[in-house]
């Protein structure tokens, strides 16, 4: 009977363990074909080990090798490496002691009453269960091949997730091969007026005699001043492009920055190829987006007319950032509209610029800035009055800081222009909300002694300074390797209702900016008289925001020594110019 009771008991006990073992192999057999590799990682190997472990433990104890009362120690206390076979084989000799013991005690009832002893009934049920119960060697090789399994699929696992890792670093840099694109640009709308002037402005605006507004005052007038497209990016390895195109004049769009380069080269430097500002003029290299006042001064644009021309120049910078350089060769003729340059004489001119910032705080608020630059320059030297492919630029002109139908201050074409050059001293002081800024350039023109219409060397020259200040606090950046302005950034943005439902201050009034600027230009010497001109300028710059703000100047000018047109030879003016920014 105890026997029976006891098989009973263990077929009972084999039954539930089966059940349970069931459901824990689909869990394990959809663990090993189901999980995502890239979920997968190296932490859980553990965990998996111990759950199959406690597989082959449950197996085991569902065929009697192990106790059920042992796999708590099994499968939380004890190692998760360590062999079942010797955790079994202590706990399957203490069973067979206290079955002895038992024996002894129960042998002398059983033979008495005539049943099978205990002995017997072991060698019954050892009978019974001999061909099909594993010793512990067969259970420990068991367990071995579980691991090496194991081992295998994890292996398979981990290479799976490398290959995937492997091919999205592939994908990530190839991406990077690819050339990059960028979006931007600018609008300037400006009102210009001329509320007073004297007759011979008229004839300075107005100079051509067999057209029907000769002599008429300069007239007021809406524009935008700048329509701008820009794009850029950068091209593998080590390369970069930018293209500028201006529709200000829709019939007649422009290009501005078309070019290409490699950057990170040694040194800290860049070299670019193409249609780009020539080194020359502090006002003409700060972005027009960025000027404080909104025409660049009358020196800097007279000897560097609109700036850009086809050349190569290297730029760099010190590894502090306390000097910055940049140098190169261009083509005189201004190829904008046109788009090429056709001609024998190449026109070339060399232009350097070396800037020092020997003072700069780590907030940007203070420093100094001070910057040599020169050109030399070879134009055509051919006659004035010739009607050739490419125009002689031995020529220098200037508008009067605002938006004119013509260049009030102008030497013409200077006929046997040979060679000329360039010399240019800048200085900037910034003190927090404060900024003084000067620039002093002068030119010297040679001519050759066999051209028509020739004449002996000349001089040229013209300086600017100017004062800014900022009623609300803030201050102008500074770049320092490129020696150049950058953007204003109000404390706070311009904006007059209260955001903040009233628990906040949520208005704003942006920043302003007063500022002056005295300007002189002297375009006449020897047998050229282009004029000589001083303006004094008062301003007001509200910054709505860091891309948005109103410019407002009013010119006072003074032009004298210009060549007579209808017998005057310049005279007094009054302009007063509005324009709304911004750039994105």
């Amino acid at each position: 009977m105890r026997y029976i009771r006891y098989r009973n008991r263990h077929l009972h006990r084999c039954r539930a363990i089966h059940s349970s073992l069931s459901s824990f192999a689909l869990l394990v057999v959809g663990f090993g074909k189901g999980i995502s590799p890239l979920a997968f990682h190296a932490s859980n190997r553990s965990l998996v080990f111990a759950s199959l472990l406690s597989l082959a433990i449950l197996s085991h104890s569902a065929s009697g090798q192990v106790p059920l009362d042992r796999l708590p120690a099994l499968l939380e206390g004890q190692p998760a490496w360590r062999s079942v076979a010797q955790e079994t084989l202590p706990a399957a000799a203490a069973d067979k002691k206290a079955e002895s013991k038992q024996e002894s005690v129960e042998s002398p009832v059983a033979s008495a009453a005539g049943a099978p002893s205990r002995s017997e009934n072991l060698e019954a049920e050892k009978g019974l269960s001999a061909d099909t119960e594993p010793s512990a060697d067969e259970s420990t090789k068991e367990l071995q091949a579980l691991q090496k399994k194991f081992d295998e699929r994890l292996k398979e696992l981990e290479d799976q997730f490398q290959t995937q890792a492997d091919a999205k670093k592939e994908a990530d840099d190839a991406a990077k091969e690819k050339p990059t694109f960028e979006l931007g640009g600018r609008i300037h709308l400006d009102y210009w007026t001329f509320p007073a002037n004297q007759p011979g402005l008229g004839f300075l605006e107005h100079p051509f005699p067999t057209l029907p507004n000769y002599g008429d005052d300069p007239e007021d007038r809406f524009l935008f001043r700048r329509i701008r497209l820009e794009m850029q990016g950068d091209i593998p390895t080590h390369m970069l492009w930018r293209m500028q195109i201006d529709f200000n004049n829709p019939s007649i769009p422009e290009y501005k920055d078309v070019y290409l380069g490699w950057n990170e080269l040694s040194g800290n430097h860049s070299l670019l190829v193409g249609n780009q500002k020539r080194p020359l003029g502090l006002d003409h290299l700060n972005s027009s987006r960025f000027n404080v006042f909104m025409e660049r001064p009358l020196v800097v644009e007279a000897f560097n007319q609109d700036s850009r021309r086809i050349g190569a120049c290297l730029y760099g910078y010190s590894d502090d950032e306390s000097l910055n350089w940049r140098y190169g060769i261009f083509n005189l003729e201004n190829t904008s509209a046109t788009g090429r340059y056709t001609g024998d004489s190449l026109q070339m001119a060399g232009y350097g610029r070396l800037v020092a910032s020997p003072s700069y705080s780590t907030d940007g608020r203070c420093y100094s800035h001070l910057a040599i630059a020169g050109a030399i320059a070879h134009p055509d030297g051919g006659d004035a009055r010739s009607r050739v492919t490419n125009r002689n630029e031995g020529r220098f002109r200037t508008r009067p800081e605002a938006r004119t139908d013509t260049r009030w201050l102008d030497t013409g074409p200077i006929a046997g222009a040979n060679w000329y050059e360039i010399l240019a001293a800048e200085s900037i002081i910034n003190n927090g909300p404060f900024q003084l800024t000067s620039e002093y350039m002068v030119s010297f023109l040679q001519r050759d002694s066999n051209t028509p219409g020739t004449g002996p060397d000349t001089f040229f020259h013209g300086f600017y300074i100017y004062g800014a200040y900022f009623l609300t606090g803030e201050h102008i950046a500074y770049d320092r390797t490129s020696g150049t302005l950058d953007r204003v950034k109000p404390h706070k943005n311009f904006f007059l209702a209260d955001r903040m439902c009233g628990r906040h201050d949520g208005r704003g009034w942006g920043a302003w900016q007063i500022i002056a600027r005295y300007d002189y230009l002297d375009l006449t010497d020897q047998d050229i008289a282009g004029g000589v001109a001083q303006n004094f300028t008062l301003g007001l710059n509200w910054h709505w925001n860091a891309y948005a703000k109103v410019q407002t100047n009013l010119i006072f000018g003074d032009i004298r020594e210009h060549r007579p047109v209808a017998g005057f030879d310049g005279g007094n003016f009054t302009i007063l110019g509005t324009r709304l920014n911004c750039d994105f």
